[in-house]
This record gives structure tokens, C-alpha cells and sequence, in this order.
């Protein structure tokens, strides 16, 4: 079974990445979710990080389609479409997100889906944290 998603690159001015748990699972992933009938992958991304962040969606660019074994679904494989986005809005943990964790790309201190661990870290690494929209971390201000 191929499970189909969108994926949030969002970094802040250190360079972290924001990575979240959803609820009832263990590891951290992209912000973002599955496709509703009829979106495309922009509209289901502007969703989700509504839902799950309480952020609106300003600008993405593709960074990749990404393959790789699904971390909460047992057998089955997921592929994403991961964008660096910009967002607006102060960062909340919303719908089915339990916790959300900004962490260093280049030494993660949790436990990361396959997919991020595998393909999108490695991805990230080829590209400046100059050229990447910022995110301020919640309650920074």
C-alpha cells in the first residue's frame, strides 16, 4: 500500500527544522498530511499546516518527492512531496499533533520517520540555511 502525503520544510533563523508527533505515535515527521478528494498538493499543505500548526501557508517550492517505508503504518510505504514553505502566523499545536520538536538537521535528537531520517535530511543538507524561509519558534517573541 502506497500512502501518499505532503511534507513542511519550515526552518527557523538557527537553522532547526520543525518536526512533529502526531498523537498515538513515536516519531517525528514533516508538518503536513494526506490529500483530501480533489486537492492538489499546495491546497492539502495550506490545510494541514492550518489544522496542525495554526499557520497559513505564504509561498512553496518543491524540494523533492521523497519515497520510503511509512513510520505508523505497518507494511505499507509512503511517498511525499516535500516543499519549503513561508509561513504567517504565530506556530500552535493543533488538531492531531501531540507534540512538535525544532531540531538540528544535521544531528537530530529524537526519533525521525524513515522518510525524513533516510531522504529529506540528506536533501536539506544540500541546500543554505540563507536560502530558506525562516519561521520564528513559538514563544520566542
Amino acid at each position: 500500500m502506497i500512502v501518499e502525503v505532503v511534507g513542511a520544510v519550515i526552518r527557523d533563523a538557527a537553522g532547526r527544522l520543525l518536526t512533529v508527533r502526531k498523537r498515538g505515535t513515536a516519531r517525528f515527521m514533516l508538518a503536513g498530511g494526506k490529500r483530501e478528494a480533489g486537492e492538489d498538493d499546495l491546497s492539502a499543505l495550506a490545510r494541514e499546516l492550518r489544522e496542525e500548526l495554526g499557520v497559513r501557508l505564504v509561498s512553496a517550492e518543491l524540494l523533492g518527492r521523497f519515497e520510503a517505508p511509512a513510520a505508523n503504518e505497518p507494511g505499507a510505504t509512503v511517498r511525499s512531496s516535500a516543499y519549503w514553505v513561508e509561513i504567517a502566523g504565530e506556530i500552535a499545536i493543533a488538531a492531531e499533533i501531540d507534540e512538535l520538536r525544532w531540531v538540528d538537521p544535521t544531528a537530530p535528537d529524537v526519533d525521525l520517520a524513515p522518510l525524513l531520517a533516510r531522504h529529506i535530511l540528506p536533501a536539506l543538507s544540500a541546500r543554505p540555511v540563507s536560502e530558506v524561509s525562516e519561521a520564528t519558534p513559538p514563544g520566542s517573541h
